[in-house]
């Protein structure tokens, strides 16, 4: 199996798109080039070949009088136009072999337009003109571009051959990191999706104001927020540091605003410090931003979130 895209400069819409289809098919071969009757021959074309159509695994987006657009109008580039189509088989494909999980196929689905939407459609905006993805010189399309040989690396290599074969390794070295960046998207969704459960069942304390979390590494925010609206605070075990937290609860995912702040008298308090203002004489640290603090024992960090409590009245 082969699988084309364009030779030149590359972009990450490109390489997501070629990483994608590898994951699918490890042992196609990857040929860079704009010959067309090696485009032609190919059994997928991406970002080359004028003609976007999934059956023959033709998903090109620069010809003239395409007009292909997520629901939302963002528009797709060929990250988006494979994703698209393999984008579920992917998400299932990586959740198999990184999780153990066999997933259903609405899940992956569900998945796919997650990633779609946090990833996919950033680097189709910046590919078409549209946006950049991140502001300054970071965002993961410009962090891709760096991947490319600039002037200095081609007047050291040479040109022609071996300067194809340099541009190849180097579109490689983009697709490698960007395959992690999958690997990790599907695995955090995945640990999301087999945390529900036991964030529900996890222990109700005061009267259902604090929520208890035997497993500190268990994604919780979610649940809590959508669910559970009486509690202000979890506290949780963070098994591989040997210490117990206690955690506000951000109002929304995108703000640090929360139904409940420490109290201010902790604020970037460490150790003695905090261990005087709190009685607690194992206490660790208080953030400055008052979202999270910490205590060696249990009795320390239940007796925190009782001094919690009682600064809000209740």
């Amino acid at each position: 199996m082969v699988i084309v895209t364009h030779s030149g400069k590359f972009h990450a819409d490109d390489a997501w798109a070629v990483a994608a289809l590898k994951i699918l098919f490890p042992q196609a071969q990857v040929v860079r080039t704009r010959d067309a009757a090696i485009v032609e021959a190919a059994d997928f074309a991406v970002d080359v070949g004028g003609i976007w159509d999934p059956a023959t695994g033709r998903f090109d987006h620069h010809q003239k009088g395409f007009c292909g657009a997520r629901a939302t109008g963002v528009p797709y580039a060929s990250a988006g136009l494979v994703w698209k189509e393999y984008g579920a088989r992917c998400v299932s494909a990586l959740a198999a072999a990184h999780t153990g999980t066999t997933l259903a196929d609405d899940r992956a689905v569900e998945m796919a337009h997650a990633i779609d939407a946090d990833v996919v459609q950033y680097l189709d905006l910046s590919d078409v003109g549209a946006a950049k993805n991140a502001p300054g010189g970071y965002g993961l399309s410009a962090v891709v571009s760096g991947f490319n040989p600039n002037w200095l690396d081609e007047q050291r290599v040479g040109y022609g051959d071996a300067d194809a074969a340099y541009r190849l390794s180097q579109f490689t070295r983009a697709m490698e990191l960007l395959t992690d960046i999958m690997i990790n998207a599907v695995k955090y969704r995945v640990g999301a999706l087999l945390s529900v459960e036991q964030v529900r069942q996890a222990t109700v304390l005061d009267d259902g104001r604090v929520l208890f979390l035997e497993n500190g590494a268990l994604p919780w925010t979610q649940v809590v927020r959508k669910e559970m609206p009486k509690v202000m605070f979890v506290i949780s075990h963070n098994i591989a540091e040997q210490r117990y937290m206690i955690h506000t609860i951000p109002v929304s995912p995108d703000s640090f605003k929360a139904r409940a702040d420490l109290p201010d008298a902790w604020a970037g308090l460490r150790d003695a410090q905090l261990a005087a203002v709190t009685g607690v004489a194992d206490a660790g640290f208080c953030h400055n931003g008052r979202f999270i603090a910490s205590a060696k024992s249990y009795e320390g960090i239940r007796s925190m979130a009782a001094q919690a409590l009682q600064a809000l009245g209740q």
